[in-house]
């Protein structure tokens, strides 16, 4: 009788001591696509935008694959596959901008309204749209010449376009002032406009664009 109140007293022990126990949870990789790649775990302070450039692999195809339905949300500690990679890279701040090695800086500070290729207005945006505020300094994002400044462009209002020489140019428009004009030599960071707004929208913005030999680029794999 004593054994047994002995054992029973035992194994209540033992499940009470299991029950109390936290359970620990598997952590079990993502199922590996139908292509070459590899896993990026996110550090603190990356964005898709840094991480799409230091693999050198568009960041549409990064948020494909990785069923991504707002690229602007991902979080620390995060895994990503980036398909076509051979390795893993540490994306130090010096990786994560070695793209301003062309010299592009922001024209304006500001929250992004409208991104590369995305539709707006039945149109593509060829460019990003930054939300600022009315009057604000636009400043060139290089050193140029301004090849075109304009009052009336089609959809774009007051525009200014400041040739790089070196195969790039860069366009800033809905303007509600351009301090510029066509030959002026511009130094990055010098204010060459100011912010205004486009006619079909009520919140004043900078559109910005890049371009290589007149193909427009995505600004994100250009600026800092």
């Amino acid at each position: 009788m004593i054994k047994r109140i002995t054992f029973l007293t035992t194994l209540i022990l033992i499940l009470s001591g299991c029950a109390s126990t936290p359970k620990v949870a598997t952590v079990y990789p993502l199922p590996r696509p139908d292509t070459s790649g590899v896993y990026h775990r996110i550090s603190g302070g990356e964005t898709l935008w840094r991480i799409g450039k230091s693999y050198n692999v568009e960041i549409s195809k990064i948020a494909q694959v990785n069923r991504l339905k707002d690229p602007s949300k991902i979080v620390t500690g995060q895994l990503l596959f980036i398909p076509g990679a051979k390795k893993n890279i540490r994306i130090s701040a010096q990786t994560g901008t070695a793209v301003t090695k062309t010299g592009f800086i922001w024209p304006v500070k500001g929250k992004i309204v409208s991104y590369f290729g995305q539709k707006r207005h039945n149109t593509v945006n060829r460019g990003i749209d930054i939300l600022s505020y009315e009057g604000a300094s636009v400043v060139a994002s290089k050193n140029g010449v301004v090849s075109f400044c304009g009052d009336k462009v089609k959809g774009f209002g007051k525009t200014i376009i400041v040739d790089h020489g070196d195969g790039y140019s860069t366009v800033y428009a809905y303007n509600s002032q351009n301090l510029v004009k066509p030959g002026d030599r511009v130094n990055r960071r010098q204010v060459i406009a100011k912010v205004g707004k486009s006619s079909r929208s009520d919140k004043h913005t900078l559109h910005f664009e890049i371009r290589k030999r007149q193909k427009p680029k995505n600004p994100f794999y250009y600026l800092p």
